[in-house]
């Protein structure tokens, strides 16, 4: 595959914990009794902050996931190779490669479709990282899209009840690359799309498919229709709605798993 383009990566260090004296036993001793005061204290908040309808408890991760942006390297938000058993037609194998990254973006109409930036920007959109990949065969080019929220937990539920079909034709856009089998993707290329947005992950994540040769299609399709049983289309035989939501639905798992490590890392 041709090179990809430049992408910065930062990340923050863990903090360097403090070594205790034999000297401030006796203090530590007398903190903890009341530390674990507080702590059953905290919990019990928690218990009923969880028991009030409309206030769900806070996923474990649930704010980990929200720096994950820029406390992430890029090869764990988006690896160079992406592997999805099953995730094909007739559940046959698929493997996706990065061919395209793109620098963290602002919420705007350049990355994020309308009807979704009009949907996030109340709940207050941080940041837009997306990439483009290829399946096995290079006939078929993906961009996929990670935005980043501030929405609490009950706002991220609600947000994810049917979001695809609640934003209708609001297609995502398409990321080209310079010299690679994406360099003709683009608007009218874009042939199938999902849109999910996890109840445990204040994040939206979006996948837009075409064909790699650059053909264009005149009515993309919603995953879900692209993959009904009987459907004859060039969209529907290519599988581009199985690898729309295929893509998808794995980078939700790549990233609740490095939310869950970066929460535990914290508790060390």
């Amino acid at each position: 595959m041709p090179p990809e383009a430049p992408v910065e990566i930062t990340t923050r260090l863990r903090p360097v914990r403090d070594r205790r004296s034999a000297g401030r036993t006796a203090v530590v001793a007398a903190c903890a009794v009341l530390g674990f005061g507080l702590i059953g204290g905290a919990l019990a908040g928690v218990w009923l902050a969880a028991s009030e309808p409309g206030k769900p408890a806070e996923p474990a991760g649930y704010a980990d996931a929200r720096e994950l942006w820029h406390n992430a390297p890029v090869d764990v938000l988006f690896p160079r190779t992406l592997a999805g058993p099953g995730a094909g037609p007739g559940s046959a194998a698929r493997t996706w490669t990065r061919i395209v990254v793109a620098p963290d973006a602002a919420c705007s109409p350049a990355v994020l479709a309308q009807g979704l930036l009009a949907t996030v920007e109340p709940l207050g959109c941080e940041r837009v990282l997306r990439a483009t990949y290829t399946d096995a065969t290079a006939s078929s080019v993906i961009t996929v899209g990670l935005v980043f929220t501030r929405a609490d937990a009950a706002a991220q539920r609600t947000l994810g009840q049917g979001l695809t079909a609640r934003l209708g034709q609001d297609v995502p856009p398409a990321l080209p690359g310079p010299s690679t089998v994406a360099a003709r993707f683009g608007d009218r290329q874009r042939a199938s799309w999902w849109t999910s947005a996890p109840a445990d992950l204040p994040v939206v994540v979006t996948a837009v498919s075409g064909f790699a040769d650059g053909r264009t299609v005149d009515a993309p399709q919603p995953a879900d229709r692209a993959m009904a049983k009987g459907r004859t289309d060039a969209v529907a035989q290519s599988g581009l709605g199985h690898e729309a939501k295929g893509i998808t639905e794995h980078l939700e798992r790549l990233l609740r798993t490095t939310a869950t490590a970066a929460a535990k890392e914290k508790t060390r």
